[in-house]
């Protein structure tokens, strides 16, 4: 029996896309149709059955799209229009990716835009002219660093000015400022939407609006020659209402959106972007946990043991505010900027790696938002092996730490531990091949595949788990089913913590008027006997709906055995209080 507090606040407005859970694709690694090594989207239409069987009910499809056309590399505009026919016909929907903040400085916007000061097109990027220092040498407009190091500016001969790219060279950032270049991102939003798309992630798209001045960024590290400037570029002036306006869009073709909105940890400001009466979006990728936890303080690649602690605050923290003030989640822990779960947070190898995967299914598949699963991720693939040498990283990101502690002459020790990061973290440990079976290549590609496959994909593969009972596929599987068969519990319910101060266990329960489910999770690779707290609830024999190992071993005093990386699920009845323990 459980004993939970009487929620507050109005329950959560209904809607389509909160029941639904979310399969992302990285295109370039997850199959191969013609033998050229990279993943295209007849790979994708020839594996729909494979994510029908898994019980997701939308799949998105990241950066395959330059705003009215596909990348030949993988496909055609007849092979889109196949692959959102072959989703209707399973009744799936289909998330493209939306990226407005840059474009590629090969598109023709920006081939205009570079070729004159005056040509009609300059005013849709920024552009500046260069700041003269006290010796006459040419410096950047602003003091800004990009994501991956080094100045946001890089000079253009032809005309005499820098312009503006937060990410690499070959980025060049939008200027939101323009009416006639906002107009034409909205255009091709219908596009999109009329040709069958059900919505957007909207990538980096709080970057959209900055501080008109530019203004240089705080300096923090005298060491350093550019410096970190979000302040001045994330969530600007004019945000909510470019927001606002792509909001409308979005409710006239009932689609929906998600916003990748990183350096933006305010829960109101958030709520400004969510709410529902706000009509912004939908909902946002929240980065606390994934760029939080186990970033160390010199960044993602020093190291920092996570701490439950910080956990159970962070998850607690969103799922309370969201829940209370009518927003909504995006349940993520694997895409294709983050490593594989079991690596990173539990243990991969080979007698865990299974048990772990599961647990994470079940930490995050039951709380409350919509589910964002990673491909791979419902495979328990996991990071690349630690014999991987640096020649066989291909991230830019890490690629270029890499060289800039080399270029410091750090000391080999420090080399070693900034290896043992990147094994750790790097966004290359998400984008080794889709391991489909034991075959040659994982199956992915018969010919050669564009990075290396993840050593471990014989014991690894959808081939040995699609079908086979207690395999994670299908324990992911069962899990996207009790969403579906509790709605009112596990996707619309109210979460609480259980247990709050313990290290090793995390527990929450989710509740619906008189029906409610106990989720138990051991985050650990050893064996824990879990007292139960007084008064938060009673241990009883209840409906178990999932559980990572066969039974579950309840001791003695209302207390359980838990396995290495054990969670279950038990179906609850409720007696009423006014407030927890």
């Amino acid at each position: 029996m459980v004993q939970t507090r009487v929620p507050n606040g109005p329950k959560p407005q209904r809607a389509w896309w909160k029941e639904a859970a979310v399969y992302q694709i990285y295109p370039s690694s997850f199959k191969d149709s013609n033998g050229d090594g990279i993943g295209d989207i007849p790979g994708v239409i020839e594996k729909l059955d494979y994510i029908e069987a898994l019980g997701v009910d939308i799949i998105w499809v990241t950066t395959i799209a330059d705003y009215r056309s596909i990348d030949p590399r993988y496909g055609s505009m007849d092979d889109v229009d196949r692959l959102i026919h072959g989703l209707r016909r399973r009744n799936m929907k289909f998330l493209m990716d939306l990226v407005v903040n840059h474009t590629s400085d090969q598109h023709a916007w920006f081939q205009e835009s570079r070729s004159s000061v005056s040509n009609p097109y300059r005013n849709w990027y920024i552009w500046r002219k260069p700041r003269i220092d006290d010796q006459g040498n040419r410096r950047p407009p602003n003091n800004w660093s990009t994501y991956f190091g080094g100045s946001a500016w890089t000079f253009d001969k032809h005309t005499g000015e820098y312009y503006l790219h937060l990410f690499a060279p070959e980025q060049p950032d939008l200027n939101w400022e323009c009416d006639e270049m906002r107009a034409e991102v909205y255009d091709v939003m219908r596009f999109w939407l009329d040709k069958g798309v059900d919505g957007f992630r909207m990538d980096v798209i709080n970057l959209i609006s900055k501080d008109r001045r530019l203004p240089d960024a705080t300096v923090v590290d005298n060491a350093k020659q550019y410096h970190h400037g979000s302040e001045h570029y994330a969530n600007g002036p004019r945000i909510h209402e470019y927001l606002q306006d792509i909001g409308a869009i979005m409710q006239e073709y009932g689609a929906f959106s998600v916003g990748e909105m990183p350096w933006i940890s305010d829960a109101d400001e958030i709520l400004r972007c969510v709410g529902s009466e706000r009509n912004e979006l939908n909902m946002i990728f929240n980065f606390d946990i994934v760029e939080g936890i186990d970033h160390g303080a010199g960044g993602k690649f020093s190291p920092k043991e996570w701490q439950m602690s910080e956990l159970k605050d962070i998850v607690n923290k969103w799922q309370r505010f969201m829940y209370d003030n009518n927003g909504w989640n995006a349940l993520f822990l694997e895409n294709h900027d983050q490593a594989r779960t079991v690596s990173r947070w539990a243990s991969d190898k080979a007698q865990h790696r299974e048990q772990a995967s599961k647990m994470f299914a079940t930490f995050l598949g039951l709380q409350s938002g919509t589910v964002f699963l990673y491909q791979g991720q419902e495979l328990g693939m996991s990071n690349i092996p630690e014999h991987w040498e640096m020649e066989d990283f291909h991230d830019l990101e890490t690629l270029n730490h890499w060289q800039e502690l080399r270029d410091t002459e750090m000391d080999k020790e420090s080399l070693v531990i900034a290896k043992g990061q990147y094994h750790l973290k790097s966004r290359d440990n998400a984008r080794t091949p889709m391991q489909w079976s034991a075959g040659e290549h994982a199956g992915f590609t018969d010919g050669q595949p564009w990075f290396r496959v993840n050593d471990r994909y014989r014991e690894c593969n959808a081939s040995s788990q699609v079908g086979v009972a207690g395999s994670p596929f299908q324990y992911w599987a069962h899990i996207l089913s009790l969403r579906k068969a509790w709605p009112d519990v596990f996707v619309y319910g109210d979460f609480e913590l259980v247990d709050r101060k313990n290290e090793d266990v995390f527990a929450y329960t989710r509740r619906a008027e008189d029906d409610c489910a106990l989720v138990v999770c051991n985050f650990r690779e050893r064996t824990i006997d879990w007292s139960v707290p007084t008064g938060v609830f009673v241990l009883e024999k209840g409906d178990v709906l999932a559980s990572v190992y066969p039974d579950v071993q309840s001791g003695n005093n209302n207390s359980v055995r838990l396995r290495p990386f054990e969670a279950f699920v038990v179906r609850q009845q409720i007696r009423h209080v006014s407030s927890s323990k």
